[in-house]
C-alpha cells in the first residue's frame, strides 16, 4: 500500500510542476500577446490550471495526511465547463478577417506542445492509477487537457487561415456544390 501511496505523491508532484510551468507560460503569453482572443484564451487557460493546481493540493495533502485517496478534490470545478466549445462559439462571432502576429502563432505552439505534454502525462498516469478515485480524477484531467489542446490547435488554425478554419467548423457551402 505504501508503495501506491508513493506513486501517486510522485505523480501528484510531477503534475503540479506541469501545471504551474503551463499556468506561468499562459500568464506570460497574456502580456506578450497581441490578439485579444488569445488573451481570453490564455486568461480561461491560467484559470484553468489554477483549478486544477487546487485539486493536486488537495489530493496531496490527504495522501499525505494518511485519508487515502477522498473525493473532495471535486469542490474545485472550473468556470467553463467545454473550452474547446466556448472558443469555436468566441471564435465563430468574429468572421473570416483576423490577423495574428507571430508572436501570437509562437506562443499558440508553445501552448499546444506543453497541452500536448499534459495529456501525455495523464495517459500515461491513468495506466498505472489503481483506486477508482485516482482514476476518475486523472480521466478528468485528462479530458480538460484535451479540451485545452483543442481550444489552443483550433485557434491555432483560425489565426493561421480563418476562412478555411470557418468553412471547416462553420460547415459553410459553396454555391453548386
Amino acid at each position: 500500500m505504501a508503495d501506491g501511496i508513493d506513486r501517486c505523491m510522485r505523480m501528484l508532484t510531477a503534475a503540479l510542476e506541469k501545471e504551474e510551468q503551463s499556468r506561468d507560460f499562459y500568464k506570460d503569453a497574456i502580456k506578450r500577446c497581441a490578439n485579444e482572443v488569445a488573451q481570453e484564451m490564455y486568461r480561461m487557460l491560467m484559470a484553468e490550471e489554477g483549478i486544477h493546481m487546487k485539486r493536486i493540493k488537495t489530493i496531496y495533502a490527504g495522501l499525505q495526511g494518511g485519508e487515502g485517496w477522498t473525493s473532495e478534490w471535486k469542490a474545485h470545478r472550473g468556470e467553463v465547463e467545454d473550452l474547446h466549445k466556448l472558443m469555436i462559439q468566441r471564435i465563430s462571432t468574429l468572421g473570416p478577417r483576423i490577423t495574428a502576429e507571430m508572436s501570437d502563432l509562437d506562443a499558440l505552439q508553445i501552448g499546444i506542445q506543453m497541452e500536448q505534454g499534459a495529456v501525455n502525462f495523464y495517459n500515461d498516469s491513468l495506466t498505472q492509477a489503481t483506486d477508482p478515485i485516482e482514476k476518475e480524477f486523472v480521466e478528468l484531467m485528462l479530458s480538460e487537457e484535451r479540451g485545452h489542446y483543442a481550444a489552443l490547435t483550433d485557434l491555432r488554425q483560425y489565426f493561421e487561415n480563418p476562412e478555411s478554419w470557418f468553412i471547416e467548423k462553420e460547415h459553410q457551402h459553396f454555391d453548386g456544390a
